[in-house]
């Protein structure tokens, strides 16, 4: 598949040297890795608890083979289907609904049962990643901007992320939550970003790409207002 970059994106984008918009793609794609990509780490390290100690690193090995492999599945059909109309709609609303809940989403909702098999502990990790790895891949894919290349990039990263990040990634977000927060807002503005370039706005004649900008503070706006206004009137019921 071509390495397919929006000519229009581009003429209409705020004048940044190419080493420059590489650079922020690149840190984009880092950063919604480790903020969608630590659930899956989490899972895997729950449904492989009660294996025995010689099958444990080999569930966590044959669990994120098989998500990484669901992950690749899944971008080819997303990058395909987002030449429609209405599809990076949906996916931005989808990824402002994610971004939304990030930051407010309590970690004791997240429930794996334990599997004390080493094949069926595999299932549950592939099962469950097939519903959760799709925000992530539609994140990458918008930071991505079309580029194969830096989708590569983005699922191969998510590898040692999943693998062995989810202890860390814990650790830092419940001592640091003002990340956690940053990583939201950045997700908000991916998600304006990719309703902006949905090809029913050239259909329609409008170019929404010339405000890609706007859309994306949008987003950004949208995620705080809306995860502060949750956040805020959690904290007063807690009272």
């Amino acid at each position: 598949m071509r390495d397919a970059r929006t000519p229009h994106r581009h003429r209409n984008a705020p004048k940044m040297s190419p080493s420059a918009t590489l650079a922020w793609e690149i840190l984009t794609i880092f950063w919604i890795n480790i903020l969608l990509s630590g659930d899956n780490a989490v899972l895997i390290a729950l449904a492989c608890r009660r294996l025995p100690d010689h099958q444990r690193r080999l569930g966590v090995v044959l669990g994120a083979a098989g998500g990484v492999i669901l992950r690749i599945g899944f971008t080819l059909v997303i990058v395909q289907a987002m030449a429609t109309p209405f599809v990076r709609l949906f996916g931005g609303a989808l990824l402002l609904y994610v971004a939304i809940k990030l930051p407010i989403e309590s970690e004791a909702a997240k429930e794996v049962e334990a599997k004390p098999h080493l094949w069926s502990a595999v299932a549950t990790i592939v099962a469950a990643d097939a519903i959760m790895s799709l925000d992530n891949v539609i994140a990458i894919a918008a930071a991505a901007h079309g580029s194969m290349t830096l989708i590569i990039f983005g699922l191969a990263l998510s590898v040692p992320i999943i693998m062995f990040g989810a202890g860390l990634l814990l650790a830092l977000f419940r001592r640091f939550p003002i990340l956690m927060w940053g990583g939201a807002l950045l997700l908000g503005w991916v998600a304006g970003e990719l309703c902006a370039s949905d090809a029913f706005w050239q259909i329609r004649g409008v170019a929404a790409e010339a405000f890609a900008g706007w859309f994306g503070g949008a987003g950004a706006v949208i995620v705080l207002a809306v995860a502060g206004s949750l956040e805020f009137t959690r904290a007063k019921d807690a009272r």
